[in-house]
């Protein structure tokens, strides 16, 4: 990442894991590469995670020379630091709120990419912030249609038609139109990072639906995508049965998935690559790029998270951060 390169690192759920994995991320760091970043969220919930992560570090307005402070851009809670390891909507309000600022960072170009800490859902929504998460926050946020989730890790890359609704609703959105946008999203990402894949789109039935045995979708949405795609110079082959696709993957054959619903890709990903695999929004008018794990509110608190998937979204920020952004 060039020096001057911004990366902004929102807190996420403050009363989760999220203060302790960035402040143990942030002490895993060189010294001189903290200055690429800025922390947007509380100094008091990044001291009280300083604390059980005995990381020793300092915060706050970094803006002297020779600082060794790391940059925190204050949102103001509002209320009281909301207590460690509890739903609350205070937390809830206060995550949306620390997304809302990064987007604008990223918007106005102070910051060239967002990685985000967990949020809970539960939470945001007790505060009346009625989305599915982090990607449908950051679609309203930046006045997209929609985004795609691209879940990526060394050896395993999958990018999903749908995530957050339910199995029957995920079905039913499984269409010729949406396919072809996720194929040519994932397309278009791997272009900016300097490859053109090889996609595969794996079926929705059991075994693509044996011909219509099992289902007609394959047939009647998922294929005529896969040739759309082919008429326009994209890699893909599909629909490929989902129980051998993703093998197929992790052993080389294909750079990236087509996953059709939120359990067919984040399952294989989750077995391979648990710690170290990152989501990325894609379709968005910035870059974003998250942990792939949750609040952890059971162990949210006593220092014991690990902050190595935090490391690896970093890793994955930063590498998009010297790419160049692909016109659509």
């Amino acid at each position: 990442m060039d020096r001057n390169a911004k990366v902004a690192v929102t807190l996420g759920d403050p009363a989760g894991v999220g203060p302790e994995v960035i402040v143990k991320a942030m002490a895993a760091l060189p010294s001189e590469e903290r200055r690429d970043f800025v922390i947007v969220g509380n100094v008091e919930a990044l001291e009280r995670a300083d604390r059980v992560s005995g990381t020793g570090l300092k915060f706050g307005p970094a803006d002297a020379p020779g600082d060794d402070r790391i940059a925190v851009d204050e949102v103001p809670l509002g209320a009281a630091l909301p207590e460690i390891g509890k739903v609350s909507p205070v937390a809830g309000d206060a995550s949306v709120r620390y997304i809302t600022r990064a987007v604008d960072l990223a918007m106005t170009g102070e910051a060239d990419v967002i990685v985000t800490a967990p949020i809970n859902k539960e939470a945001m929504n007790l505060a009346g912030h009625h989305h599915d998460g982090h990607t449908g926050l950051l679609a309203h946020l930046t006045g997209s249609k929609s985004s795609f989730m691209l879940l990526a890790s060394e050896r395993l890359n999958t990018i999903h038609v749908s995530t957050h609704i339910s199995l029957k609703g995920a079905i039913e959105r499984a269409k010729t139109e949406r396919v072809l946008a996720t194929i040519e999203a994932g397309h278009r990402h791997f272009l900016r990072l300097g490859k053109k894949a090889r996609i595969a789109v794996a079926g929705l039935n059991p075994h693509c639906g044996e011909n219509g045995l099992f289902g007609t979708e394959d047939m009647e949405f998922l294929a005529p995508a896969v040739e759309q795609a082919q008429a326009n110079g994209i890699d893909v082959v599909g629909p490929i049965s989902a129980d051998t696709v993703f093998a197929r993957a992790y052993n080389g054959a294909f750079d990236l998935v087509i996953a059709q619903y939120h359990d067919q890709g984040h399952i294989p990903i989750k077995l391979v690559a648990f710690e170290t695999a990152v989501n990325v929004s894609l379709g968005l008018p910035i870059d974003r790029v998250s942990v792939d794990h949750g609040t952890a509110f059971d162990i949210a608190g006593t220092g014991k998270a690990n902050h190595i998937n935090m490391l690896s979204a970093i890793a994955y920020a930063r590498l998009m951060a010297r790419s160049p952004r692909q016109k659509a």
